[in-house]
């Protein structure tokens, strides 16, 4: 009889659901972690004569999921949740959103709004996030405190901020952050231009370039609403996504976000490009934009992820109602009571997530060799009860307030639905200053 192999952690929840293989959820299985890796998915009975783990975690009422991959946020604007709500997306954006973060956007609100959305994203089973927004650095020390996973946007635009000059600015600003923190594990970076709207021929060409040196995914809007497609046809003479194209973009596995106005050619140009979506429906429906085809993008193979974009226009950062969200719009807009299961949902905010970040071969399903990005959720409350189908539960009943474990690397960062990071208080003050700032900001315009 061979020894008891040492582990670091072994989990023992009713269900999982792995995600790969797609569809499957397993009972009375149990994950063995070592080194902040998944050693092996296994029967509990195995588990326990095959492992001897310096610590257990049994999960009689729970459903263990990957972590949650929130595909696109700009996680700095929680700052500036609620200021400016039901208004469309330009005038929300030249009316109210431009002209605070002109007054207020610095290293320091980039930091804080950070760290809010951090934790919010925590408590809700989110473990790696696609950010975009300015101060990159900032944003990286945030992501880095609290230990989240992240893919930090090196953000380009053509107009000037407080952060950069230009376009040439934003890219050497963002490349330059890249390099101070290439040795922290959990991040990474990727180009962000803003939207073809606000980005030249010659900025994107130049992204196209270094995208391909330097291995970086491209994570942009795009064809987010009517106006921007009309507006382009004007100035450019071509759809967005035609520009896009022609200027080498959809070469660099992008990740187009929102993608609500598409027709079936360009779903088509976008699989045959190994592009992927940033689906954010909740956001979607608040500004109006629409809801995006998700039903026939899946249908000709283009990959569909969700993100929650920001707390300014969502106004949560919660993968679970965009789970939920996207499930039921898919139903509703297409008469099809089938269309974007449960599963599907779930494959959307996790391995779907993980691949268009090209992190797929770390994160994103539980699988032996995988890092352990973990979320336990509990389905003992009366309003998750009787529990007849795991998958069913997790889009439909339960939210991110039954998540009550988050593992990252294998480290624990919620445990019995506690935030393990100890300067939440601190934090809420420097908010409740910067909600003060803002309110005066906007009584004065």
């Amino acid at each position: 009889m061979h020894p008891a192999e040492p582990v670091d952690l072994l989990i023992t929840p009713r269900w999982l659901i792995p995600v790969e293989p797609h569809a499957v959820t397993l009972e009375d299985h149990a994950v063995a972690v070592r080194n902040g890796r998944i050693v092996a998915v296994c029967p509990v009975a195995e588990a326990e004569t095959r492992f001897a783990p310096a610590e257990r975690t049994d999960l009689p009422d729970h459903v263990l999921i990957p972590g949650l991959v929130n595909l696109h946020t700009h996680a700095a604007m929680s700052l500036m949740r609620g200021i400016a709500d039901d208004l469309p997306l330009m005038r929300w954006l030249q009316e109210a959103i431009w002209p605070a973060e002109a007054k207020h956007a610095s290293a320091d609100f980039v930091r804080d709004g950070t760290l809010l959305a951090a934790i919010e994203m925590l408590h809700g089973g989110i473990t790696c996030a696609n950010d975009m927004y300015f101060y990159p650095d900032a944003a990286a020390d945030a992501f880095s405190q609290v230990g989240m996973r992240a893919v930090i946007g090196m953000t380009v635009i053509e107009f000037p901020t407080g952060y950069a000059a230009d376009a040439e600015d934003y890219l050497r600003k963002g490349l330059a952050a890249r390099d101070r923190w290439r040795g922290e594990g959990l991040l990474r970076f990727a180009f962000a231009p803003h939207a073809p709207y606000t980005v030249s021929d010659a900025s994107f060409e130049r992204i196209v370039q270094l995208a391909h040196e330097l291995g970086c995914p491209v994570h942009m809007h795009l064809h987010e609403t009517t106006h921007e497609i009309t507006e382009s046809i004007a100035t450019c003479g071509q759809r967005p996504l035609a520009r896009l194209e022609r200027l080498g973009l959809l070469d660099t596995d992008l990740i187009a976000v929102h993608a609500v106005h598409l027709d079936l050619h360009e779903i088509e140009t976008l699989a045959a490009h190994n592009c992927s979506i940033a689906h954010c429906p909740t956001s979607n429906m608040k500004l109006a934009s629409g809801a995006a085809p998700i039903k026939a993008m899946v249908a000709r193979g283009l990959r569909v992820a969700l993100g929650t974009d920001g707390a300014a226009s969502n106004n949560r950062l919660d993968m679970f109602q965009e789970m939920r969200h996207a499930a039921l719009l898919a139903k509703v807009t297409t008469g099809d009571a089938s269309a974007f299961d449960a599963h599907e949902a779930l494959r959307s905010a996790t391995l779907a997530g993980a691949t268009a970040l090209r992190m797929d071969n770390e994160i994103g399903s539980i699988v032996a060799g995988k890092a352990a990005d973990l979320v336990a959720v509990s389905l003992a409350s009366p309003e998750c009860s009787p529990c007849f189908s795991p998958a069913s539960h997790l889009v439909y009943a339960a939210g991110r307030e039954h998540v009550t474990h988050v593992w990252i690397d294998g480290k624990p960062r919620i445990r019995d639905n506690t935030l393990l990071w100890q300067h939440n208080k601190e934090l809420l003050q420097r908010v409740r200053v910067w909600q003060t700032f803002l309110k005066e900001s906007a009584s004065s315009q």
